[in-house]
């Protein structure tokens, strides 16, 4: 799937009503894992351009990006979940999320291997993370959901960002 495809995929499903209590998902890799986010949280998908670093900032900071005067700061999150880097490709892409924070509204992209697709996924679809002592991301997972053939993990955005 190309980034417009998915661009016009994800707006065509922000403007549906959903009938059931299904939430939408766009999934996206890392690492050989998928990974969703809540489709309602997601701007748009770009692919990968250079960021301009900023200074003495965290290693999973890659820097910030001017999208149509707005500075959004891009973070990789390969690096924050402590997962081994990789070279960009032409599949690396840029998600652009509006997540609510402390009151307001902030606007921030996240890089990831390569974007999937959209799922709709019921509440009751969603399972517990197993818990696990050494699993310091555990905080970051929202749930999981068997999709297919594999299983989908549902992050938790405020907590990952």
């Amino acid at each position: 799937m190309n980034i417009e495809s998915l661009n016009a995929q994800l707006l065509e499903n922000q403007e549906l009503t959903p009938d059931t209590d299904a939430d939408q998902y766009l999934s996206f890799e890392m690492a050989g894992e998928e990974y969703g986010i809540d489709i309602l949280t997601v701007q748009e998908i770009r692919g990968w351009e250079q960021t301009t670093s900023i200074p003495n900032s965290p290693d999973y900071i890659k820097g910030v990006m001017n999208l149509r005067g707005t500075i959004v700061p891009v973070l990789d999150l390969r690096s924050k979940f402590g997962l081994p880097s990789v070279a960009y490709t032409p599949v690396t892409v840029v998600i652009i999320l509006t997540i609510e924070q402390d009151n307001t509204n902030k606007t921030i992209g996240i890089v990831v291997d390569a974007v999937s697709d959209v799922y709709a996924i019921d509440n009751i679809q969603l399972k517990v993370p197993p818990s696990l002592e050494q699993n310091k991301n555990r905080q970051y997972i929202k749930g999981l959901a068997q999709v297919d053939e594999s299983t989908l993990i549902l992050l938790n955005l405020n907590q990952v960002l």
